[in-house]
């Protein structure tokens, strides 16, 4: 803990910002501090983050000019001062000065308009992401608490279902078909050591159109609404996961799927044939929409 305090002593010492700092800096901006001194937050998101906010007058930091030290690196002091705001061990306006240094060297900017509205919205989701994550994984803990076993399992599957849901909108390339989303994160394809091309394609619907349930069909590899092309031949499915021929899909319901393609299992199937000169889709073929989402296998 002495350690600690003459740290802080040190760094205070080298602030050369503090004697106009007047900090107006909201609560929850702890959290995201506390995010990025941990790595779990870009240098650069965490600055665009910053920025807009002291734009928008959330975040309230009196300006610093640009000095001639320029530098497009975040010093380490900033980094460690923002970590001990985070836990409540410096004041507001220290945080502040710190922000302010940033804008003497340059890294932060606001007289200028150069960040677009695509960023500023990519800043604003992901410090709403994180937010919801860390919610949703101490409800998820809450869960983990219950005696009774299938209370528990319930509590968890809601949690666990949100959670892969943000994970997947992270991660993935969005498609809209009629009423329904798919994010495709990509694909798992082998050569197994029998030489058979082993695909699984696993995806996350969601009912994002439609006041209405929505239904995913597949009752068999024969009569399915999902198949992989590569533009001259259909390859019908050697595994799936979903229950009774469909999956059902609430108003605003996602619900994760895979379909493997492999082996010939008979019921209309085919074996999955690989040919790296030729280019493969997944395809989709609903009564409510269809489209061919392509997929790589290099």
């Amino acid at each position: 803990m002495k350690t600690k305090i003459a740290v802080i002593a040190t760094v205070l010492i080298l602030l050369p910002l503090a004697q106009s700092a007047s900090a107006e800096v909201p609560a929850w901006i702890k959290t995201n501090a506390g995010w990025w001194a941990d790595g779990q937050i870009e240098d650069s998101d965490f600055v665009q983050g910053i920025q807009f906010l002291i734009k928008e007058g959330i975040l309230v930091v009196p300006t610093a000019s640009v000095s001639g030290e320029k530098s497009d690196v975040v010093p380490d002091w900033v980094k460690t001062s923002a970590a001990w705001w985070s836990e409540g061990l410096v004041s507001d306006d220290e945080f502040v000065n710190g922000l302010q240094h940033l804008m003497k060297i340059g890294i932060i900017s606001v007289q200028t308009d150069s960040m677009t509205e695509e960023t500023v919205k990519s800043a604003s989701t992901k410090s709403s992401d994180n937010s919801k994550v860390a919610a949703l994984q101490a409800e998820l803990e809450a869960c983990q608490e219950i005696k009774k076993a299938y209370k528990r399992l319930d509590c968890e599957k809601e949690v666990k279902a949100q959670l892969t849901l943000i994970e997947y909108k992270e991660n993935s390339t969005p498609y809209n078909v009629g009423p329904v989303t798919f994010y495709n994160p990509g694909v798992e394809f082998e050569i197994s050591s029998s030489g058979q091309a082993l695909l699984t394609v696993k995806m996350l619907a969601e009912n994002t159109g439609s006041s209405d349930n929505v239904a995913l069909s597949c009752t068999g590899p024969a009569i399915c609404s999902y198949d992989v092309t590569d533009g001259s031949k259909a390859y019908k499915y050697s595994g799936m996961d979903f229950t009774n021929g469909q999956i059902v899909l609430k108003p605003g319901e996602a619900k994760e799927f895979t379909m493997l393609f492999g082996p010939n299992i008979g019921y209309g199937g085919t074996t999955f044939e690989y040919d790296s000169s030729k280019s493969y889709s997944f395809r989709i073929n609903e009564p409510w929409g269809s489209m061919s989402i392509p997929i790589d296998l290099g």
